[in-house]
């Protein structure tokens, strides 16, 4: 059966919209259109949801994926991105935060589990 959902939009409230934006156009290298008047929309790469039960706020967060982090994170301090160092060993990845200009926070993981979206290309190859 063909998904209902086609893709996901998220949303990220920033302090300073431009900067953040500059950030995921110059420093991340991702692909936008400008939906008219400097609001950039950025194409992802595939993606994943999980949901996780909570007592607390049911607050979201957005986590980067990578395949080496160690590479990412020099890549990115490279680029002079403010990162949190060690790294978070969780039993599902290893995990950092980056600090966008704006000052919002988003998480940065190599994943130790199989990711969803492979097995979505996987069986959208076969047919």
């Amino acid at each position: 059966m063909k998904p209902l959902i086609s893709g996901v939009h998220t949303l990220i409230y920033s302090h300073d919209a431009e900067a953040d934006r500059a950030f995921f156009r110059d420093v991340l290298g991702l692909d936008s259109i400008d939906s008219g008047g400097g609001w950039l929309i950025f194409a992802l790469p595939p993606s994943e949801l999980a949901i996780h039960p909570t007592e607390e706020a049911d607050d979201h967060e957005l986590y980067l994926l990578c395949e080496n982090i160690e590479a990412a994170a020099k890549e990115l301090e490279r680029r002079g991105v403010p990162l949190t160092r060690p790294f978070d060993e969780e039993r599902w990845g290893r995990v950092t935060r980056i600090t966008l200009p704006g000052g919002g926070r988003i998480g940065l993981y190599q994943p130790k589990h199989a990711l969803a979206h492979a097995k979505t290309e996987a069986s959208q190859s076969r047919t």
